[in-house]
């Protein structure tokens, strides 16, 4: 079926920034009076940022987890050229992060950052706590999509799908941790249909939220998940619920 899935609209495309802005507004209300009394158990959360992006781009997600009570880490590879050679060091940064703590892991990805989560928990089950993805097209990163011909221009002209076949076959494959798939109908950069696991289980759980794709890292109906979702662990962890009928209906469409 994602044979069939075209890429998002201009329009979407366009008004990315602009949604972006006025998602960073609706989000402060949130985090000063919903969230006061989340205090996090301190484990450690890595944060992965998309394709182009890097350490600014997080600052804000990561500060917040960081409020929560969570030990928070970057990635530490600066901006994302969307590089193979990106996952052995960060296994190795999971290595060193698991033996510095003593504790499993939670990733956070966002796009293509959560397309190496997924495969970076399915190298390392036993010290990944769970992965949480923000529009993340690993279930078609070689479709089409808005952002595929930067990568092709900064690569010489080569595309995703010559990359490694092999790899590009098992990135819809489903990591053997607990995950949430964080996608919206109102992408501007990848098809939302991508960023879904094929099929939920008691462990892998889709949440469509209504957000742009710059500005999934900072929309409150994120942050809610994730504020939600980090109090879990393999032990105890369920699917996600929001409270209210007008919650479910208006910020969280598919539940």
């Amino acid at each position: 079926m994602f044979q069939l899935v075209s890429r998002p609209s201009l329009i979407w495309l366009l008004s990315e920034p602009g949604r972006a802005l006025m998602e960073l507004g609706a989000s402060y209300p949130y985090q000063k009076i919903f969230n006061n009394d989340i205090v996090g158990d301190g484990h450690p959360v890595l944060i992965l940022p998309g394709f182009l992006s890097g350490e600014k781009s997080t600052k804000l997600l990561r500060e917040y987890i960081g409020n929560l009570g969570y030990d928070v880490y970057d990635w530490g590879l600066g901006r994302n050229m969307g590089k193979l050679e990106y996952m052995e060091y960060l296994l190795d940064r999971m290595d060193d992060i698991y033996k510095k703590t003593g504790k499993q892991i939670s990733l956070v990805g966002w796009s293509l950052g959560g397309v190496f989560a997924r495969q970076i928990a399915k190298e390392r089950p036993n010290i990944t706590r769970q992965v949480i993805t923000l529009a993340a097209p690993f279930a078609g990163l070689s479709e089409p999509n808005n952002v595929a011909w930067i990568y092709s221009v900064l690569n010489y002209g080569k595309k995703v799908k010559e990359v490694n076949q092999t790899l590009l076959d098992n990135l819809p494959l489903p990591a053997q941790v607990p995950t949430t798939a964080i996608y919206s109908k109102f992408d501007g950069i990848v098809p939302w249909r991508f960023c879904m696991e094929k099929k939920e289980d008691a462990t892998h759980q889709n949440i469509e939220v209504r957000s742009s794709h710059i500005g999934m890292g900072i929309n409150f109906s994120v942050l809610s998940i994730i504020t939600d979702r980090l109090l879990y662990s393999k032990e105890n962890w369920t699917k996600f619920k929001p409270t209210g009928i007008m919650n479910s209906r208006i910020f969280y469409p598919s539940l």
